[in-house]
């Protein structure tokens, strides 16, 4: 956290940064629990953050809640988020089998995007967790961890550049180009998916 955002959660931001920590750690752990091998990994990269100051505000503000850290931890489940990139679809679900029996937390949602994709084409699964917080009078909080493989992230980080981005012209053709193009990466997903398991099936 930079010291804008430190300021704004005031007495939380250490416990904050305590459960980033655990989160991150655990991720990497389960994930090495299943290869070590940089050929064989699991994951592509991984990113975890505490939401800016700037951005809770926005989002507490859009849900018509009060505009302060406390409501942001209380309420919302995404103050804490980790991104997990994985090279295949068939990883996503692995990762998800070890995230529901650590002991760490408690699953308390899976939104599998991947399986029935979102209208525009957004894939991804979402999973939010509760973790122990005891910071503040909170004694819980929800974080989420998101599984994209790298083609789903690619097309995520153009949809959200579209999104927040003002001014853009032919507005239309993208959001109908997005679609295509994410119709076209569910089949190559699928389809690398298979020529990994004919590989590993071979040899």
């Amino acid at each position: 956290m930079d010291k804008q955002d430190i300021l704004y959660y005031g007495g939380f931001a250490q416990r904050l940064e305590e459960v980033k920590a655990l989160l991150l750690g655990e991720i990497r752990s389960m994930l090495d629990s299943i290869s070590t091998d940089p050929e064989t990994a699991v994951a592509e990269h991984i990113k975890c953050r505490i939401k800016s100051a700037d951005s809770l505000n926005e989002k507490l503000r859009r849900t018509g809640l009060e505009e302060s850290a406390e409501s942001g931890i209380k309420n919302l489940s995404d103050v804490v988020g980790t991104r997990v990139i994985t090279h295949f679809i068939g990883d996503i679900y692995t990762v998800l089998d070890l995230i529901e029996q650590n002991p760490h937390w408690r699953v308390k949602t899976v939104k599998d995007y991947i399986a029935d994709m979102k209208p525009n084409g957004y894939r991804s699964l979402h999973v939010i967790l509760t973790l122990p917080f005891g910071a503040g009078g909170i004694d819980e909080i929800d974080v989420e961890i998101q599984l994209r493989t790298i083609a789903m992230d690619c097309w995520a980080s153009l949809e959200h550049q579209l999104k927040y981005k003002k001014n853009i012209k032919n507005t239309a053709l993208i959001v109908d180009e997005l679609k295509r193009c994410a119709d076209e990466m569910a089949s190559t997903d699928l389809s690398m998916q298979t020529i990994r398991d004919l590989i590993r099936r071979g040899s």
